[in-house]
C-alpha cells in the first residue's frame, strides 16, 4: 500500500466531521508537494460509505467471508445449480444484513447518528461486492467516497468512487482446483439424491392411493357378495313358499275331488229317496 493510500484509508475511517481539517492537515505534514497535493483533492466520503469504511478496516475478516460466498454464489450462476444458487441467495441475503447491521452498530459506536436511508444505502453497497469483483475490491480498500448501486449498465470506475488511487483486487482465498470438483460433483449427488427421494415419494404416494383404491374395490365386493347371499336366502325360501302353497293346492284339489265325489252320492241317495216315498204316499210325481 502507498503513502497516499495509506493516508486516505485512514482519514477515510476517522470522524466523518473531521475530516476536512484532518485532511489538511496531513497535508500539511508531507514532505513531498505531490503528495501533498493528492492529499488535499481526497473528497469527503458520504456517511454510508464512511460506514462500510469503518467496517471494512476493523471487520476485514468478516468481509473477507462475505466475498468467499459471493465467489461461491458466481460459481453457482455459472453452473446453473438452481438448489445451490437458492441457498446460497439465502446465505447472501442474511450475511449482508447481518453485515451492514454490524456496520452501522460500529458507526453508533462511535457516535454516529445513522438513518434508516444510510443503514439501506449500506446494505446495498454491501450487496454490489458480491455481484461485482471491482465493486468488492472497492468495499474492501475502505476508502469508498460514496455508496455502490448492485445493478449498473456501466462498469464501475474505480477512481471515481475510491478515494487515493484504484485498490488492487482483493485476495480471496484459493479454492483448489480439485476442491471446485469436488463441490460440483457433490452438488450433482445431492441433485441426483433428492430427484430419487422425490421419486420415491411419489411413488409411495402411488401406492398409498393404489392400497386405497383396492380395499375400497374389495368392501364393494364384500357389500355385493352379502347382498347376492341375502338375496339367495330371501329366492330359497320364497321357492320354499311357493312349494308349500303348491302342495296346500294339491290338498285343496283332492278334498274338493271327494267332496264332488260325496255331493254325486249323495245326490242319487237323496233321488232314490224320494221315489220311494212317493210310492209309499201315491204320489208318482
Amino acid at each position: 500500500m502507498t503513502d497516499l493510500e495509506t493516508i486516505a484509508a485512514d482519514l477515510y475511517a476517522g470522524p466523518p466531521g473531521d475530516f476536512v481539517s484532518s485532511r489538511n492537515a496531513r497535508a500539511k505534514e508531507a514532505d513531498d508537494a505531490d503528495l501533498a497535493a493528492r492529499i488535499r483533492a481526497l473528497r469527503k466520503p458520504s456517511v454510508s460509505a464512511w460506514v462500510v469504511n469503518v467496517f471494512a478496516r476493523e471487520r476485514a475478516q468478516q468481509l473477507g467471508e462475505a466475498l468467499r460466498l459471493a465467489d461461491d454464489l458466481r460459481e453457482a450462476q455459472a453452473d446453473v445449480d438452481a438448489v445451490t444458487l437458492a441457498r446460497l441467495t439465502r446465505e447472501r441475503r442474511a450475511l449482508t444484513n447481518r453485515l451492514s447491521d454490524d456496520a452501522v452498530a460500529l458507526a453508533t459506536a462511535r457516535g454516529e447518528r445513522v438513518t434508516a436511508s444510510t443503514l439501506e444505502a449500506v446494505r446495498q453497497t454491501i450487496t454490489a461486492a458480491f455481484f461485482d469483483a471491482i465493486a468488492a475490491a472497492a468495499v474492501a480498500s475502505g476508502r469508498l467516497v460514496h455508496e455502490l448501486e448492485p445493478a449498473s449498465d456501466f462498469p464501475l470506475d474505480l477512481d471515481t468512487v475510491v478515494g487515493g488511487g484504484a485498490p488492487d483486487a482483493p485476495e480471496a482465498p484459493p479454492v483448489p482446483v480439485d476442491e471446485v470438483k469436488a463441490r460440483r460433483e457433490l452438488r450433482k449427488a445431492q441433485s441426483t439424491l433428492h430427484d430419487a427421494e422425490q421419486a420415491h415419494a411419489r411413488a409411495g404416494r402411488d401406492l398409498a392411493a393404489a392400497d386405497r383404491e383396492v380395499r375400497d374395490a374389495a368392501n364393494r365386493v364384500a357389500q355385493a357378495e352379502a347382498r347376492i347371499a341375502r338375496l339367495e336366502a330371501e329366492l330359497s325360501a320364497a321357492r320354499a313358499a311357493v312349494s308349500a302353497v303348491r302342495n296346500e293346492v294339491t290338498t285343496a284339489e283332492d278334498r274338493q275331488a271327494r267332496a264332488a265325489d260325496d255331493v254325486a252320492t249323495t245326490e242319487k241317495a237323496v233321488e232314490t229317496a224320494r221315489r220311494a216315498l212317493g210310492r209309499l204316499t201315491g204320489d208318482s210325481a
